[in-house]
């Protein structure tokens, strides 16, 4: 069933339906409506020769260079020509995508001033799976995302390049294949084709999907390891995490109690320490405010999705025209980069567990790096070299991004946000954090083999999920293929999908 975009808000979930599942799209009658509203509004506003950023001016700093009635009609083409000005590979297809989708739900609230046949344009591309070429980076995050989004406006006039049915070709050729008509571009329709953060609020909202399924993934592994070093149970206990009031680590101990339900860790028929080490008795809290920060980052990035991104803005019923920077990107810039960071620290804590499982000193009588044949084989040792460099990466990656403003278009355009940055640094922190992850269940079922007693439901289900992608380690191999295909297997969330399967569903941030 089409999602009817001007209806209702629009989710993440949205987002991951259209951009990477391709659900069709609709626009509400209402939202046209409005749309046509507005733009009568600025058509007459024209006639008058009322002066209007970017309509009839120039933009940044040549916003005061007052355009003839002849430049209007020509200045759009050539706005989105300038500002095309992006470098390096195409951006994935699904980024685009949620890229379109954003910008056409700014459309849609009525405010843009373009004409309806600009939205429309975009839903018949979304819908047929024409998806415009644009480079991956340039945009510094404030008057939009205006680069990559130019590059995407320029289909608007049958030009540049596109992705059609797994081809690349001349966009004219794939809307000509996908039948639909090139709209042009007439007075304001370029600006508002681009002047907003569409791009970093589509690809936040997608990450964000994926880092709330790799949290779970998270709390699993650590489940298993805790199991695998004879963990204290008490640090998990609901009443300990209520009494504090954090609302992530409140779902994190119960989703690690879900995943521990009946193991016999928890029936005080196994001997275990007072106090663990803070790598596992910390872990709900470490976790839990992860989950607090992705609450947190969900609330902006949808805000920014059913927001109005646009400058100038065009209020019809007011009959007035609002000026100001609704296209700055630093609302979810702060938020995106505390999740990455996040996604760091959770690592940190992961490989922890790791030093844990493989150190004979302190992994409570497991064999020396996981394996019987210690001396002869290293067993997982350099497993934890691997993990160790992608952390170190991760925490390089975790400078923010937000504070990097540099000044462009002669000091007007004197503060950004750089949440293009922010995305992809995060996108790459994601990225290695499968691997860590992946790295971290490889050593907790290796452990878990060298275990005698009852385990989870949701820990059992875990270990023969990694052990469906990874044979037990008896005697050394070469590892490379185990962490990549663990990464890829947590990555499509193969342990989540086992471990819900059999224990029930895992508690959400959101």
């Amino acid at each position: 069933m089409a999602i009817v975009i001007g209806e209702r808000r629009l989710t993440i979930e949205d987002v991951v339906a259209v951009a990477r599942h391709g659900e069709q799209v609709s626009l509400a009658p209402s939202a046209v409506e409005r749309i046509k509203t507005c733009r009568r509004m600025l058509d007459k506003k024209i006639e008058a020769h009322e002066i209007m950023y970017g309509v009839n001016t120039g933009i940044g700093e040549l916003s005061e260079v007052a355009l003839t009635d002849e430049q209007v009609g020509q200045f759009q083409k050539y706005l989105i020509y300038n500002h095309a000005a992006g470098i390096g590979e195409p951006a994935p297809i699904e980024h685009v995508r949620a890229a379109m989708l954003s910008r056409i739900g700014v459309h849609t609230r009525g405010y843009s001033g373009c004409r309806p046949e600009i939205t429309e344009t975009y839903v018949a591309m979304l819908n047929r799976g024409v998806t415009p070429i644009a480079c991956e980076k340039g945009s510094v995050g404030a008057c939009g995302d205006l680069a990559p989004m130019s590059q995407v406006a320029l289909s608007l006039m049958g030009e540049g390049e596109s992705f059609y049915e797994g081809e690349r070709m001349p966009t004219r050729d794939a809307l000509g294949k996908a039948g639909i008509p090139i709209p042009g571009l007439k007075a304001r329709d370029g600006l508002a084709a681009i002047n907003g953060s569409n791009l970093i609020n589509g690809i936040g909202c997608l990450l964000l999907f994926d880092i709330e399924r790799w949290i779970k993934q998270a709390e699993i592994a650590a489940a298993m390891s805790l199991e695998a070093l004879l963990a204290n149970m008490k640090p998990y206990q609901g009443q300990l995490h209520e009494l504090r009031g954090f609302r992530g680590a409140v779902t994190s101990a119960q989703n690690l109690r879900r995943v521990m339900d009946g193991s016999d860790l928890a029936t005080g028929k196994l001997k275990v320490k007072v106090q663990d080490a803070y790598s596992m008795r910390s872990t709900p809290q470490v976790i839990g405010a992860l989950r607090d920060g992705m609450a947190f980052a969900r609330a902006q990035f949808e805000v920014e999705l059913n927001g109005v991104a646009d400058n100038p803005i065009f209020d019809a019923e007011g009959n007035k025209v609002l000026t100001g920077a609704n296209f700055q990107g630093t609302p979810m810039t702060l938020p995106l980069d505390m999740v990455a960071a996040g996604l760091t620290m959770v690592c940190v804590l992961s490989e922890r567990r790791l030093n844990r499982l493989l150190n004979p000193g302190i992994s409570v009588g497991l064999p020396p790096f996981l394996t019987k044949g210690a001396g002869m084989f290293s067993g997982l040792m350099l497993s934890q070299y691997t993990a160790d460099m992608l952390v170190v990466e991760q925490r390089i990656l975790s400078t923010p991004s937000c504070i990097q403003s540099i000044p462009a278009a002669a000091d007007q355009e004197d503060f950004v946000s750089m949440g293009m940055n922010g995305a992809l640094k995060a996108k790459q922190i994601l990225k290695n954090a499968f691997g860590v992850l992946g790295i971290e269940l490889i050593a907790a079922a290796q452990a878990l083999d060298f275990r005698d007693f009852g385990f989870g439901r949701g820990t059992k289900a875990a270990h023969d999920a990694v052990r469906a992608v990874v044979e037990h380690l008896d005697v050394d191999r070469p590892l490379f293929k185990d962490h990549n295909a663990m990464a890829a297997a947590v990555e499509e969330c193969a342990v989540l999908r086992a471990v819900e399967a059999a224990a029930g569903p895992l508690t959400s941030s959101w």
